[in-house]
């Protein structure tokens, strides 16, 4: 279960990084801050989403070698 916090601390530090460009982006009136801050909100959706399906698989996988293993024997 340690990969799992591991992956949440990667999802939380990389949307927080997104947020804190697009918000200092704005304050110094940046032309990309527009541009930044539409990244930060598709990152807080496609991050969450690919975290997911990232257990996922690795839960497959970890079945399919369980799997494998008893019919070895």
């Amino acid at each position: 279960m340690l990969w799992k916090r591991i992956l949440a601390y990667v999802g939380v530090l990389i949307l927080l990084g997104m947020y804190l460009i697009a918000l200092i982006s704005a304050f110094m009136k940046s032309p990309e801050s527009n541009n930044w801050l539409m990244a930060a909100i598709f990152c807080t959706v496609i991050i969450p989403v690919i975290l997911y399906a990232s257990q996922l698989v690795i839960r497959v996988l970890k079945r399919d070698q369980k799997d494998n293993a008893s019919e070895e024997k």
